[in-house]
C-alpha cells in the first residue's frame, strides 16, 4: 500500500500585500534621496548641507510614504467592508438568490448546473459569507487590505532605501561625491531589483533594468535641475 504524503504548498501570490509596499518604498527611498542629493550637490552645495538635506528627506519622505500607504489602503478596506455589509444585508433579505447567484459564477467557471447548485448550497451552509467574499467579491486572505502593515512596511523599507546615498555621501572622497552617489545607488537599485524578483519568485533581467533605468532618469532629471538652478542664483 502506498503512503500519501501531504505536504502545504507555500504561493509566492501570498507576499503580494507586504512585498509591493517594501519594494516600493525602498525604491522610492534610494530614487528620491538620492535625486535630492544630487540635486542639491550639483548646485555646489556643502557636503554638510547635502548631508542635511539628505537627513531631511529620509524622514520627510518616511512620514510620506507611511500616511500615504496608510490612507490609500485604508480606503480600500473601508470599500471591503462596505461590500461585505451590502453582501450581508443581501444574505438576510434573499437566500435563495444569492445562491442563485453564486451557483451562476461556478457555472460560467464551467461547472454544471447540478454540481454548481450543490457546491453553491454546501459552500454557503458553511460560511455564506466568506463564499460570496471570495467568489462574488474577490475579497481573501491574500488581498485584503491592511492598512497598518502597508504603513509601516513602507516607513521601514523607505527609510532603509534612504540611508544607502546617504551613507555613500557620508565615505564620499573631496571631489568624488556625484560619481559615487550615482554609481552606488545604481548598484543598490539593481539589487533591490533583484531581491524583489526573488522574493517574488519572478526572473531577475526585467525588474532589475525597470528599476535602474527610472532610477537613473530621476536622478539625471534632478541633477541637471539643480545644475540649472545653482547657476541661476
Amino acid at each position: 500500500m502506498r503512503n500519501l504524503h501531504h505536504h502545504r504548498e507555500q504561493h509566492l501570490v501570498d507576499r503580494i500585500g507586504w512585498l509591493r509596499a517594501a519594494v516600493l518604498g525602498a525604491n522610492d527611498g534610494i530614487v528620491s534621496t538620492a535625486s535630492l542629493i544630487l540635486g542639491v550637490a550639483a548646485a555646489s552645495a556643502s557636503k554638510g548641507d547635502i548631508l542635511l538635506t539628505g537627513a531631511a528627506g529620509l524622514v520627510a519622505g518616511a512620514m510620506s510614504m507611511a500616511a500615504g500607504e496608510y490612507v490609500s489602503v485604508s480606503s480600500q478596506s473601508d470599500t471591503e467592508h462596505a461590500d461585505l455589509a451590502r453582501e450581508r444585508k443581501e444574505l438576510r433579505a434573499d437566500p435563495q438568490a444569492e445562491h442563485e447567484e453564486l451557483a451562476q459564477i461556478y457555472i460560467q467557471r464551467g461547472l454544471d448546473p447540478e454540481l454548481a447548485h450543490r457546491v453553491a448550497r454546501e459552500l454557503m451552509e458553511k460560511d455564506a459569507l466568506g463564499a460570496h467574499a471570495r467568489d462574488e467579491l474577490g475579497i481573501s486572505h491574500v488581498s485584503v487590505a491592511r492598512p497598518i502593515q502597508a504603513g509601516l512596511t513602507s516607513a521601514a523599507t523607505f527609510s532603509a532605501g534612504a540611508a544607502l546615498p546617504l551613507l555613500a555621501v557620508a565615505v564620499s572622497p573631496p571631489g568624488g561625491l556625484i560619481i559615487l552617489v550615482v554609481v552606488s545607488s545604481l548598484l543598490f537599485l539593481a539589487a533591490l531589483g533583484a531581491l524583489g524578483a526573488r522574493a517574488g519568485g519572478a526572473g531577475y533581467v526585467r525588474p532589475i533594468i525597470r528599476v535602474t533605468f527610472w532610477g537613473a532618469l530621476a536622478m539625471a532629471v534632478t541633477a541637471g535641475v539643480g545644475l540649472v538652478v545653482g547657476k541661476a542664483v
